[in-house]
This record gives structure tokens, sequence and C-alpha cells, in this order.
């Protein structure tokens, strides 16, 4: 049976996902622009970034004033209850600003620094995905309830379709090209999609058996790392560690092991 405190954690995060969502998909402006970078020219942030995460955190400060943040765009409190929001209020920013579907909002709840809640709302594709630690991973969309999520039953690692995502600092992006190179002969083919949290909910879907990326950010993957694993995936980062910005990789039980272990000997953690 669900914690009652993570049952309410997961209510607040699905209403906070879909009202930012609502705000993002219906509230995009004909002249959006870029209204600041972060790491380069071409990590761009745009005022519906800073819109949305605004919204999330009054939202849930008003329901839960004693919880901490951590937000993309600059949330940030201690908090004194023991949870933490982990917030990316629009992954996959450069999509949304060139009128791309593949973003999304991405809302993760730590308790005493564990994971306990996921939801990723995708608007454009009209699904939202969710998971409580231990009650597994569930989506909403076009069908009729909510649908349990698995994902897919592993093939050999040259019939695995795999997704990653690219930095923004040159230097590093030229390196994770070369990585790409060296990998894609080795596997069925590689998908770009632009959102992290997409991408992991994908591999929860069985959409893709699976993923690697460096340079993430907790916002980036909290959510979507719970989500996948609810659903059977292993995600990771080098061996034996958690994901983080040196790595991240998610995949089903048989393609995640053959391919961490391939990203450890290409060095995709490494300049």
């Amino acid at each position: 049976m669900t914690d009652p405190l993570h049952r309410d954690l997961l209510a607040l995060a699905r209403e906070a996902a879909r009202r930012a969502g609502e705000l993002l998909r219906d509230g995009r402006p004909s002249d959006l622009a870029v209204a600041r970078t972060k790491s380069s020219n071409v990590d761009v942030v745009t005022e519906m970034d800073i819109a949305a995460e605004k919204l999330i955190t009054d939202l849930i400060s008003g329901r839960r004033p004693d919880d901490g943040f951590l937000g993309e765009e600059g949330a940030s409190a201690e908090g004194t209850s023991g949870v933490r929001w982990v917030i990316d209020p629009l992954d996959g920013t450069v999509n949304y600003l060139y009128g791309l579907p593949t973003w999304a909002v991405s809302i993760a709840a730590e308790q005493d620094g564990e994971t306990v809640v996921g939801v990723v709302a995708a608007p454009m594709r009209g699904e939202t995905y969710h998971a409580v630690r231990g009650g597994g991973a569930w989506a909403t969309g076009a069908w009729e309830g909510e649908r349990a999520l698995a994902c897919r039953p592993a093939p050999p690692l040259d019939q695995a379709l795999v997704s990653t995502g690219f930095n923004y600092v040159t230097e590093v992006r030229a390196h994770q090209a070369e990585l790409a190179a060296r990998l894609i002969p080795l596997v069925r083919d590689i998908r770009r999609g632009g959102s992290a949290a997409v991408d992991l909910c994908d591999v929860a879907c069985g959409r893709l058996d699976g993923y690697y990326e460096r340079g993430l950010h907790p916002w980036d993957f909290a959510a979507g790392d719970l989500i996948a694993r609810e659903a059977g995936a292993l995600t990771g980062g080098r061996p034996g560690e958690r994901p983080s910005r040196e790595l991240t990789v998610a995949g089903a039980p048989g393609v995640f092991e053959p391919l961490q272990r391939l990203l450890e000997d290409f060095g995709a953690w490494h300049d």
C-alpha cells in the first residue's frame, strides 16, 4: 500500500505538472524569444521556463511551505520537512523554442534524500507518466484510464534502439559525437530526442531499449529515473554508481549492462 505522504506528494506533483504543461502549451507566445543563456550561447532559457517554474513552486509552497526546492531556473530552498522537490519546468527548451513537440515538465519529490515520487508531463504527446517508489510506473494518455508501464524485453545489443543527448559546451559535444560514431555500428540505431525526461520515460514505455547521456543535472533525470526503474528498467551512472553529471544510463535488463560497459570502455564520462 502506498504511503499516505507519498500519495499526497504524487497528487500535488501531478497537479503542478498538469498546470505547468497547460501554461506552456497554451500560453506559448508567437514571438517567443531567448530570455538568457547558461553554459553556452546555445544553452537557452525562455520566459516560459521561468514562468512555469514560478507556477510550480508557488503552487507547491502554498500547500507545503516547509518543503525544500531544487529547480533548473534557480528555485532553491533547504526546507525543514525532509521533503525536497526537484523541478525541471521545461525539459527540452530548444525543442520548445523551435516548436518541436518533444518537451516535458519534470517534477520529482525526494524524502530524506531518496526520490519517492516522479511525474513527467509531455503535453504535446497528451501523455503523463508517474511513479511512486515501490508502486510501479503508470501513464495516462489517449487510452482510457491509467496504463501500467513496462520496459521492453531485452534484445541483443546490436538490435537495441538507444537514445542519447548532447551537451551545449562545444568541447563536450565534440567528444560525445565521437563516442556516438563508435557506438552506432554496435546497436540498431541511435535517436536524439532532445529531452532527457522524455527519453527516460520512453525506456519505461518500451519505446526505447536504452538511453545514455553525459552532463545531466538532478532536475533532468530525477523523475524520469524513478519512472524507468519502477517500469523494470535498470539505471545508473558509471559502473556501481548512481546517475550523475558524469554519466546517466538506463535500459532494459540485458541491455543496460552491456551498454554501460561499452560506455565505460569508450570513456563516455570523460572529455
